[in-house]
This record gives structure tokens, sequence and C-alpha cells, in this order.
């Protein structure tokens, strides 16, 4: 349990404080000993200047990730698995334990979503925040199929953050099979020429470029390593219909 207090208590910044400090405190409160209770006093938001850490990106998806499975009105003990089983994939056994441990006592919490969504978009740069998208996404789709009701939640979050609506389509478009879906990957029309398609590529590759978002830790490399892949497998898709080199 010290290793879990020290990751809530001692390894946040700015999410220490805010309607997510304030969630992250009601956690506190539900799993951890008597040893560390009494760091549940910090999660108040005093107003004070946080700096951010790579910690304050798990506590935000975790929040959201609550606000998703809990669109529908109910959480299966399956979706808890499938949820298991992406985080261990992502972020391993150890990190995976503490996220479960959070996460279910957050699931019996009203998330207030506009306040939370406002308080990352506050502290967090643009491909952070499209990092997260991704994220919830996959997450939503661990079950093999997303639920109308998550990718409602999921669209109200994008709008929240501040998400453009063409990273929303591309990013929604790597999970859900779409027609023309390649092209929404990169932000172009299927009427584009072989030029616009090299182009989009060019700056797609930019943006969803896995150095974007090194800050936030080595758990997170590989989920934007697997963002930048289906970026880039779309491309080779359209370039293996049109015939382009």
């Amino acid at each position: 349990m010290a290793k879990f207090g020290k990751w809530i208590g001692g390894g946040l910044g700015w999410a220490v404080g805010g309607p997510i400090g304030a969630l992250l405190g009601y956690a506190l409160g539900s799993v951890i000993d008597q040893t560390v209770g009494s760091q549940e006093e910090t999660y108040t938001g005093s107003g004070r200047q946080y700096q951010s850490t790579p910690n304050d990106f798990g506590a935000s998806l975790l929040v959201l990730v609550a606000a998703v499975m809990k669109a529908d009105g109910r959480v299966l003990k399956s979706e808890l698995d499938y949820v298991k089983r992406f985080f261990n994939k992502q972020f391993g056994s150890e990190k995976t334990k503490q996220h479960m441990m959070v996460l279910r006592e957050l699931l019996k919490k009203d998330i207030p979503l506009h306040d939370v969504c406002l308080q990352i978009k506050t502290y967090t740069m643009y491909p952070a925040r499209l990092q997260l998208m991704h994220l919830l996404f996959g997450v939503a789709a661990a079950d093999g199929e997303i639920h109308s009701l998550e990718l409602g939640v999921i669209k109200q979050i994008a709008s929240y953050l501040g998400i453009r609506q063409a990273d929303y389509i591309s990013i929604k478009a790597m999970f859900l099979k779409e027609v023309d879906g390649d092209y929404k990957i990169l932000e172009i029309n299927k009427s584009a020429t072989d030029t616009e398609v090299k182009k989009a590529y060019r700056k797609m590759a930019v943006k969803y470029h896995p150095d974007k978002v090194s800050h936030m830790g080595d758990e997170y490399k590989d989920a934007a390593k697997q963002k930048f892949q289906k970026m880039k497998d779309a491309y080779d898709n359209i370039k293996k219909q049109r015939g382009m080199k």
C-alpha cells in the first residue's frame, strides 16, 4: 500500500487539486490504510500552481475511463476484466493493480465530466489530449465493440477537451470500421490527389509522432507507437489501393 500511496500522493502535480484531486481523494479514503490516509487532505485544490507529471496523465485517464464505463448505466465484471487486460498490456502488472483499485472506487462516484475535462485541458498540451482520446477509444473497444452510449460520452469528452473535429474523426476511424476509414484517419477526402495524400501523411506523421508525448513517461510509449502505426497503416493501404509508389 505504501507504493500506492506514493504513486497517488507524491507523484502528482496539477491533478492533486481540482475535481480530479477530489475524486482521487475519495478513492484514497476507500483503499489506502491509515499509514497514508493523512494524504487525503492534499486533494482539495488550493489554487496553487502545479507542475505536470506523467502520473497526472494516468490520473486523468482513470477518471475518464470511469466516465466511459459508466455510460450505459452498468459496469459488468467482463468489462472490468477487459480494462484490466488493456491496462496490463499498456502499463504492466504492478501499475495495473494500482490503477484497478482506484478505478473500482471511481466507478462508484458521479463524474463531473465538464469540470474534469476543463482541468485536463487547462494543464495538458494538445498532443497529450489526443493520446488520451486514443486510449479511451482503446478501452471502449476492448470488448470488441464500442457501444453507442460509450461513443456518445467519448464524443462529449472530445468536445470538452477542445479536440478538433477532424482529429476526433481520425482517431475514431482507427477503431471503428467506416467507409473510407483510411482517408478519415489521414483527415482527407477520398477524392484527394496522390500529392495531397502524401502531404496529408507527412502532416499526420508529425502530429502523431510518439516523441510528441515522450514527456508522459515510458509506459505510454507503446500506446503512442500504436497510434502512429495505425496512421501509417492507413497510408500504406491507400498507396496500395491507388498503386502509389
